[in-house]
């Protein structure tokens, strides 16, 4: 039994670069029909203009894992620190496709 899950684990490598992280402020979600694009952008206060920094491919069902991944955490993190403050942000954003902000 414990050979079996030892092959279920996958060996996940850091790099020093990946692990220093982007900052992002605004997420840009568009998908079609076999994905979803995340374009993780840093807006500075006072630029008109922002630049993607990072852009995430994800297939339909990994992009759903995710939502739940991230509702699940953003939940216990509630728990320990209290409500998050949900801050609207009106930015008028079209990149030709079907577009969500996060």
């Amino acid at each position: 039994m414990e050979e079996n899950k030892n092959q279920n684990q996958i060996d996940i490598e850091l790099s020093e670069e990946i692990a220093e992280g982007i900052y992002s402020n605004l997420a840009i979600i568009t998908h079609s029909q076999s994905e979803f694009v995340v374009d993780f952008i840093k807006m500075m206060p006072g630029v008109p203009k922002a630049k993607v920094k990072s852009r995430i491919v994800l297939t339909p069902q990994h992009a759903k894992r995710l939502v739940k991944a991230l509702n699940d955490n953003v939940q216990r993190f509630e728990q320990t620190h209290g409500k998050i403050k949900d801050l609207e942000m009106a930015i008028p954003l079209n990149f030709g496709g079907p577009t969500a902000q996060a």
